[in-house]
């Protein structure tokens, strides 16, 4: 990679990418991680296996980069972007890949434009893993264009400009996630209620029947796998759809359901769940 880039976060998405594009040597990357006494050991460890360059601070990681990626957690997505304002180059394209309300990454637009940069909304509609540099990226705002080619250029494979107006990549994503988050919210509700009343055979049966891409009991073992793992954060990221939703005026009683169920499964800290979906009832209902 010719480019260099200033990288914050360096979490699940980040270091995936990093080492997919072989960005080593080329990226420079802070992560409030390092701040922690605890977890910079672990950290350090994983900028040395990408190659890339730590920065002690977010002003060394930006420090004359004209290509900025944010991927942090959804609830630090704007304060991010409000701090690294103050450090970013005139021109700079700040490359916002957080799952967030287009609310705030309007919010978070104001402050980088203010500054002189220029703010790109970029929505991730997949996992990282297995997908990696072919995980679909849809963007929107006024370089757009401009970020694509550079984005391409880090080796992201399948990315589409959506429209000039920042919020608008966010929007498809946010919406879409009532649906894909909220079935997963909707499997724990069902399968824990058909084993406690001992019918679980014959719920995933009946479901079975009237839809076939594949049994319910393997779409419902890996609903709660994804819960179990990554519930926390997908908690925070639908906070963000509710706001888009309320913005909407749309209404967002489900939503905020899905994100009580996120964080109460994700708040169980099963990191990794057990094969199996009775197994995994268990490690939920702790029987």
């Amino acid at each position: 990679m010719e480019q260099e880039i200033g990288l914050i976060g360096f979490g699940e998405a980040g270091s995936t990418f990093a080492l997919a594009g072989d960005w080593a040597g080329s990226a420079h990357v802070f992560d409030a991680k390092t701040e922690d006494a605890v977890a910079r050991d672990a950290m350090l460890a994983r900028y040395g296996e990408a190659g890339v360059t730590a920065a002690d601070n977010l002003a060394d990681a930006l420090d004359g980069l004209s290509l900025i990626v944010s991927l942090v957690t959804a609830d630090q997505a704007l304060a991010v972007a409000q701090a690294a304002a103050g450090l970013i180059v005139p021109g700079a394209l700040y490359c916002d890949l957080n799952s967030v309300a287009p609310q705030t990454k309007r919010a978070a637009a104001r402050a980088i434009e203010a500054a002189g940069g220029h703010y790109v909304d970029v929505a991730v509609m997949a996992p990282v893993d297995p997908a990696r540099l072919n995980v679909p990226l849809l963007l929107s705002g006024e370089k757009a264009g401009e970020v694509e080619a550079r984005l391409q250029a880090l080796g992201f494979a399948k990315t589409r400009v959506v429209g000039e107006a920042v919020g608008r990549a966010s929007s498809i994503k946010m919406i879409r996630s009532v649906m894909v988050k909220g079935i997963e919210a909707l499997t724990a509700e069902c399968v824990l209620a058909a084993s406690e009343a001992d019918v679980l055979d014959e719920v995933m049966a009946s479901l079975d029947a009237s839809e076939r891409p594949r049994p319910w009991d393997v779409r419902a073992d890996y609903n709660l796998d994804r819960m179990l793992v990554h519930g926390l954060r997908r908690a925070a990221e639908m906070e963000e759809v509710v706001k888009t939703l309320e913005g909407l005026g749309t209404g967002a009683a489900m939503t905020r359901g899905t994100v009580e169920r996120q964080r109460a499964i994700g708040a169980l800290g099963v990191k990794a769940p057990p094969d199996g979906l009775g197994a995994k009832i268990g490690a939920i209902t702790q029987d």
